[in-house]
């Protein structure tokens, strides 16, 4: 239980931890949030790292001067992109086996449920919408493997997605994320990137089912 206590701790307080690191480590912060990028969307068990929250206070650190702007979003992205790429590889190599997978610790078959239905409904676009909701966006690109889309069609909508997502969040964090307002706020903040996203969903994921009953 202490690790899932510090993850909660890293992922509510991710501007101070990160501050502290660039403090101790200094450069070494952009391979740590390549790594936290890259692992969230690249492996399909690790949907609970705080992707948009770090992407804004990252932003915020280069509004301080204390990382690089141009170098945190190339390698971000780059993160981002390739996470994705991968994440799709291992569905396109898992295939329509995974529908017989069962909810346990390794696989979130519920999360699963939702983003093959967002999908479904959607079609390549949810790639580029996925990139803003928790979760989802862990589980889109491994459906995207599992239905086989095209590598031409998937790598066009995830690199639109991957940069819309680590520029927008970036961006906002380097241009707002050191006023007084958003700093006296950022707890809130941060509780609102997760749950917002995570409500709209599960909506989308229920009204996809009720259309699929009906």
């Amino acid at each position: 239980m202490d690790w899932l206590l510090w993850l909660v701790d890293f992922v509510l307080h991710v501007d101070v931890h990160l501050r502290d690191f660039v403090t101790a480590y200094g450069a070494w912060v952009y391979a740590l949030l390549f790594a936290i990028v890259f692992v969230e969307t690249g492996v399909v068990v690790m949907p609970f790292l705080p992707g948009d929250s770090l992407l804004f206070v990252a932003g915020a650190l280069t509004g301080l001067g204390l990382m690089n702007l141009p170098a945190t979003l190339v390698l971000l992205a780059a993160a981002a992109i390739l996470g994705d790429q991968l994440n799709c590889a291992i569905g396109r190599r898992v295939g329509p086996r995974v529908f017989r997978w069962e909810q346990s610790r390794w696989f979130n078959r519920r999360a699963f449920d939702q983003a093959h239905a967002f999908y479904e409904k959607y079609g390549g676009i949810t790639l580029v919408l996925a990139r803003f909701m928790p979760f989802l966006r862990t589980f889109v690109p491994f459906v995207a493997g599992v239905a086989q889309m095209s590598r031409a069609k998937f790598t066009l909508y995830n690199a639109a997605g991957g940069l819309l997502w680590v520029f927008g969040l970036v961006g906002a964090g380097h241009l707002f994320g050191n006023l007084g307002w958003v700093q006296a706020n950022l707890s809130k903040i941060i509780w609102a990137m997760i749950l917002v996203p995570g409500l709209i969903v599960l909506y989308g994921a229920w009204k996809a089912r009720a259309a699929a009953a009906a």
